[in-house]
């Protein structure tokens, strides 16, 4: 199949690159925004299931006139004292100045004596952000006016202000995530042209890639929009940049493999369409498994609970999907039109490096298989056992710089109430039949909301429009969005307001603190069904590749111990050497999408190269050796180019970039130097013929199966 794709592709170099080019402005042109499907609101996401999401849509239902966001105006005197009557009174002056201004997309302006802390430390202004969706660029624009307006009114009072709430930490925060991510676009084009530039000396070689994967990820685009479009995804925002990331890694991954196999093709004599014709039959195999598994991997996330996970699935299959065929077409047609100069300056390539490190250690781990495989193993069990510690953190806003106006308003505001002020607990009351609630449920009801487990402070019931909901908001003892804040809604509030309920009534419990304790629940629940399943499927995949039973075992069991060790290098620094509280919670997925899925690159990459060396009639420590010499350098370069660009995150500013960046970084280099350099070349030769067990996948095929095509004419195929 790969041999008849081979010479179509090569004999049809222009017909092949007309096509993709057309097909690329149709696909651009006629299909919508990749934004028309995304959306930032967490809540979205959870089944309805979930007792957050029954909140709120019972919010939506009982009080329509709520704001879709909050911003929290805090004051204090500017020599630290308590407010006087006379500051609070000014407070009250100032909420309605800037209620009389009317600024767009806000509503409210809220204040009074109860909400002046109990010390007279501050008084809030709670400021309701009104628009379609919570992730409205119009809301930022809100602060920004609300921000520039409070100033002049407290000039000359002795009072200052500050805005606290998500959306005020967003604008603090917006140009270092954007400086973040653009410093990452840049490193990994920087990382993928240099490195490239080093392995081939050639600026054509190393520009390849990024000017195909630029056209790849408008294709792309283009396709996921119009999937979210026909099947009603609904995607997070940051899926650009995880596109982005995903494209250049297993796209840079699977051009390197065809390169590295091309070149070593023009070594051994093969005119430049000849050579193009083997390394699609040799590595076309290679690459469409890899791609097959990593594709698997991802729908499988059509399994979460979590609509964020589900919905993220398909898009990165579809991009993977898209890479794939591009490998296979785009790239086999513009390098075989460009021959020996896609090396061009150097001559390099005209020589068969001698004595290289990649030589020395395929000698080495063909030498001594167990002793490598044990000292790897061990390494990977070691740094796996930091796992068993792992803490999902749920706090962003303790990651970003405590130095911004939001952020020191927000510790303003929780030094003078209850510490979970900023983000309350939302208790709704409502009866079973549709019947009005009495005002004795609901004062009974609130008044034992307030000795509920945890609650620091319970503030007035509010009744809605709707004579059968109620809603009492519930200031907790702790953080909002710490562990312990989640464990006591998830485990012990949750419990205690719903017993608490008066007869013939039902309490249902949202806010932000509850909808985190459903996230968790549903991470939980998707990681126990996502990696089993993944690893089945993946090890189905190899088995096809391989014909055997054996092999697949055990390089499923290096992928999942690799994805342990991951977690744990990664709990070891940031919950041990620097004392953090927990590793941010989207990590474990991170890390299945770039760890687990995209690693497993490299091992296939590197179990086919050793069962070719096989075939070729070498016995098990010298295909090791042999496979580890030819297929090292590309496993390498691909596994250094992925994780600096992961590394650059660790230079951002924000807590869970620095760990996102540090975790997929540390996992790549695991996945390319440990387990496929290493632990599984090792074990491979340990194990023998029997990993190729029940088949005879180290058997030299009948025909000569890696023969090469018939050359092409003399006048063809001169380059």
């Amino acid at each position: 199949m790969f041999e008849r794709l081979g010479r179509f592709v090569v004999r049809r170099a222009w017909w092949v690159i007309a096509g993709w080019v057309l097909a690329a402005i149709a696909i651009v042109v006629t299909t919508p925004s990749l934004s028309d499907i995304t959306s930032a609101d967490q809540g979205s996401f959870l089944p309805r299931s979930y007792e957050s999401v029954q909140a709120i849509e019972l919010a939506k239902k009982a009080f329509p006139q709520q704001a879709t966001a909050t911003a929290t105006i805090v004051v204090k005197r500017a020599d630290g004292q308590p407010l006087t009557p006379a500051d609070e009174a000014k407070v009250g002056q100032l909420a309605q100045s800037l209620k009389a201004k009317n600024i767009a997309h806000t509503s409210g302006y809220l204040t009074g004596p109860q909400a002046v802390a109990p010390d007279k430390s501050v008084q809030v202004v709670n400021v309701g952000l009104d628009a379609v969706t919570p992730d409205d660029p119009a809301l930022l624009d809100a602060v920004r006016d609300l921000r520039a307006a409070i100033g002049p009114e407290l000039a000359g009072s002795g009072l200052t202000a500050g805005v606290a709430g998500d959306v005020a930490s967003f604008v603090d925060n917006e140009d270092t995530f954007n400086q973040a991510f653009a410093v990452v676009g840049i490193a990994t084009i920087i990382l993928i042209i240099g490195l490239i530039l080093i392995i081939f000396r050639s600026p054509i070689a190393a520009l390849l890639p990024v000017l195909v994967i630029g056209v790849v990820m408008a294709v792309t685009s283009g396709l996921v929009a119009a999937a979210g479009k026909a099947f009603d995804l609904n995607v997070s925002q940051d899926l650009q940049t995880v596109l982005l990331i995903v494209l250049f890694g297993i796209g840079t991954d699977y051009i390197l493999f065809l390169l590295f196999r091309y070149r070593e093709r023009l070594r051994a004599g093969d005119d430049k369409r000849t050579a193009m014709m083997v390394s699609v039959e040799r590595v076309g195999e290679v690459i469409t498994s890899a791609a097959g598994a990593v594709i698997v991997a991802f729908l499988v996330l059509l399994l979460a609970s979590l609509g964020f996970f589900g919905s993220l699935g398909p898009a990165l299959a579809i991009a993977v999907g898209v890479m794939l065929v591009t490998s296979l077409t785009l790239i086999p047609a513009v390098v075989s039109l460009l021959g020996r100069y896609v090396f061009w300056p150097s001559k390099a390539w005209q020589r068969t490096p001698k004595a290289t490190m990649a030589r020395r250690l395929g000698t080495a781990i063909g030498r001594r298989p167990a002793l490598v495989a044990a000292a790897s193993g061990a390494l990977l069990v070691a740094l796996a056992a930091g796992s068993l510690a792992y803490k999902a953190d749920y706090d962003f806003s303790s990651g970003f710089p405590q130095d911004t106006e939001s952020a020191k308003a927000a510790a303003d505001l929780q030094r003078g109430f209850a510490a979970g002020a900023l983000a309350p607990t939302e208790v709704y009351l409502t009866t079973d039949n549709e019947l009005p609630l009495t005002e004795q449920q609901v004062s009974d009801f609130a008044a034992a909301a307030a000795g509920a487990p945890g609650v620091g402070r319970a503030q007035p019931p509010e009744r809605s429009n709707d004579p059968s909901v109620a809603r009492v908001n519930l200031l907790l003892d702790e953080n909002p969005v710490s562990n312990e804040a989640i464990t006591l809604v998830r485990d012990d509030l949750r419990d205690a307001l719903h017993a608490a309920a008066p007869p013939g009534t039902r309490a249902v419990v949202g806010g932000p603190t509850a909808i985190f304790a459903d996230i968790n629940s549903a991470n939980n629940r998707d990681l126990s069904v996502i990696l089993p399943v993944a690893a089945g499927l993946i090890a189905l995949i190899l088995a096809l590749l391989l014909r055997s039973l054996v092999a697949p075992i055990y390089l499923v069991i290096a992928v999942l111990l690799n994805f342990a060790a991951t977690l744990g290098a990664t709990v070891y620094l940031f919950q041990g050497l620097q004392d953090k509280p927990g590793i941010t919670f989207q990590l474990p997925i991170i890390l299945y999408l770039f760890v687990v899925a995209i690693g497993t690159d490299y091992n296939i990459l590197m179990i086919a190269r050793l069962r070719e060396e096989a075939r070729e009639g070498n016995e098990p420590h010298e295909a090791a050796a042999i496979g580890v010499e030819h297929a090292g350098p590309t496993v390498a370069a691909a596994g250094l180019i992925l994780a600096g660009t992961f590394g650059v995150l660790m230079l951002a500013p924000i807590s869970f970039l620095q760990q996102m960046g540090f975790a997929v970084a540390i996992g790549i280099v695991l996945s390319a130097f440990v387990m496929s350099m290493f632990f599984v070349p090792a074990l491979t030769a340990l194990i023998g013929h029997k990993a190729w067990w029940p088949g005879h996948g180290d058997e030299r095929p009948a025909r000569g199966r890696h023969a090469s095509p018939e050359p092409e004419p003399a006048s063809a195929a001169k380059a």
